[in-house]
């Protein structure tokens, strides 16, 4: 489980085809010293699990599924990526609970400033996934703990503080970017518009 808190923006290294899969090699100067393989980490809200970690970097294999659900597989040579490690029994949920399990891919509509350094961000989402997704909620985008300000058709609109902004990717994001969207895990499964008895 994670919180949607970034604890460092990494950046990708290497990538290397693997049959189906792609090994990622991530630099994060903060994270990595505190990574070992079989750890948890969620890059840009993905849960991957650590295969190599050595000094400021550390490895992870995404397969055929993850590529598909994901923009992992959109990925570059420097792209940079949001981290956060698993969360630990007993600390602090700054955020909401995370999964790490990606729902969907969205597109970004719009970015606009709406005063104090704020931006305002528009993103498409699935059809399918509006049943979950409620004004006030909670969404991940990326990776990021958001709150959901409005719904406007298949449009989700949350707002961004210029705190978020620094300490994230979203600061990249551009009208077309593709973002990784996990909705809010009591919506899923508490709702009563998800149909769970």
């Amino acid at each position: 489980m994670f919180t949607g808190i970034i604890a460092e923006i990494g950046k990708v290294k290497g990538i290397a085809r693997r049959g189906g899969m792609i090994h990622f090699t991530v630099e994060a100067p903060r994270l990595a010293p505190e990574l070992a393989p079989g750890a948890s980490v969620a890059v840009n809200g993905a849960c991957q699990t650590v295969t190599e970690a050595a000094g400021l970097a550390f490895g992870f294999d995404s397969v055929a599924e993850t590529l598909r659900k994901t923009n992992l597989g959109s990925l570059g040579q420097g792209s940079p990526v949001n981290l956060e490690p698993a969360l630990r029994l007993g600390d602090r949920v700054a955020g909401h609970l995370v999964s790490g399990h990606i729902d969907a891919t969205g597109v970004v509509r719009s970015k606009r400033s709406v005063g104090n350094r704020n931006f305002d961000v528009a993103v498409a989402v699935p059809p399918e996934l509006l049943r979950f997704i409620h004004e006030k909620g909670s969404i991940s985008l990326d990776g990021v703990s958001l709150t959901v300000k409005a719904v406007r058709g298949s449009v989700v609109e949350v707002t961004i503080i210029p705190y978020t902004i620094e300490s994230t990717t979203i600061k990249q994001w551009r009208v077309g970017s593709s973002v990784n969207v996990e909705v809010d895990q009591v919506a899923k499964y508490l709702s009563p518009k998800s149909g769970a008895k």
